[in-house]
């Protein structure tokens, strides 16, 4: 199992290592340039690549190492807020225009983009309407972490619900393989009736592919698949190829030690690390995960966020604002 340890600073013997092999393979290119290979090359520029970043390194980026058995180690150098490095740029910069479906809140980008506190954002009217999505809530599920046993069964039981009042294709996403392997089991178990196919730990692209070639105009099924894999963005099923999707997680990044430095970094810049490095990227998923429905200005469709979270107004503030939220689902 890797061992992933936070480092207080970089390795200075590396960095200057780094800087050795850097000065190294350029005066040997100078003197024999018939040697550039492309990995003597590729080293090169991965060397002085490292080195350029180690000179910037600051509150603004974080180093770690993880080891995976003996003699063998990743050490990462990672940005944590590149504003640091774009500020610079956009203050130089006559006018920038910066375009996106998900660009939204505006504080979250401004502060991690570094864009001036002054900058102009404008929100397009989306070209759908309220009419063509339902948005139901189910508030009596909670799909935190010791809550995913007892979820099951109510989860299943709402799936089959919307399933029956229409059938049709659907995507479901969830968390994790292992928490969408025990609700597909569960409804299989269950409702044996629905068709149902799965993504897989790993799908190499021939069955994502495949996966994807099940959704055919007036089919019927349920795919399920994973919060921010392949199928939960980038994909247009147009029509009654996709007409549902159930969303069983907020999406939150693992808590983990990289993630509790990184907000601890954004809290003690931004004063809002918990949003900033959970709540909000969780949603963004979510949100990108529910547009698979509807795709162009015909489509009609439906999406049950299945957690009570969603029902929390801070939460429910950062869905679209074209979307139509009734109440609750009790």
């Amino acid at each position: 199992k890797p061992v992933y340890r936070l480092l207080r600073t970089l390795p200075d013997k590396l960095v200057a290592a780094a800087q050795q092999v850097g000065a190294a393979i350029t005066d040997h290119l100078g003197e024999h340039p018939e040697d550039a290979t492309l990995e003597l090359q590729e080293l090169l520029f991965e060397s002085l690549a490292f080195c350029r970043l180690a000179e910037r390194f600051g509150d603004h980026s974080l180093c770690d190492l993880t080891r995976h058995g003996r003699g063998r180690a990743v050490l990462g150098l990672r940005n944590l807020i590149p504003g640091d490095f774009l500020a610079a740029r956009f203050n130089t910069a006559h006018s920038v225009v910066l375009f996106s479906a998900t660009l939204s809140p505006a504080h979250y980008y401004r502060d991690l983009l570094g864009l001036p506190d002054n900058t102009v954002w404008q929100e397009v009217a989306s070209p759908f309407a309220a009419h063509q999505l339902e948005v139901r809530i189910r508030s009596d599920i909670s799909t935190r972490f010791r809550d995913r046993e007892a979820s099951v069964e109510p989860m299943v039981a709402a799936m089959a619900q919307q399933y029956q009042r229409k059938p049709g294709h659907y995507l479901a996403f969830f968390s994790s393989f292992a928490y969408l392997e025990a609700v597909l089991a569960r409804f299989r178990e269950a409702h044996p009736e629905i068709a149902v196919f799965s993504q897989t730990r790993g799908m190499p692209e021939a069955q994502r592919e495949a996966f994807l070639a099940r959704f055919t105009p007036g089919g019927e099924g349920i795919g399920f698949a994973v919060l921010g894999g392949a199928f939960a963005e980038g994909i247009d099923l147009p029509g009654d190829r996709l007409i549902g999707a159930f969303v069983a997680t907020l999406g939150l990044p693992p808590f983990n030690d990289f993630n509790e430095a990184l907000k601890a970094r954004l809290t003690a810049r931004f004063g809002q690390g918990d949003d900033y490095t959970y709540r909000i990227p969780g949603m963004i998923k979510v949100v990108q995960a529910a547009g698979r429905v509807i795709r162009s200005p015909d489509d009609e469709g439906v999406v049950v966020l299945m957690d009570d979270r969603f029902a929390q107004a801070s939460v429910r503030a950062l869905l679209p604002s074209w979307w139509s939220l009734g109440n609750p689902i009790p």
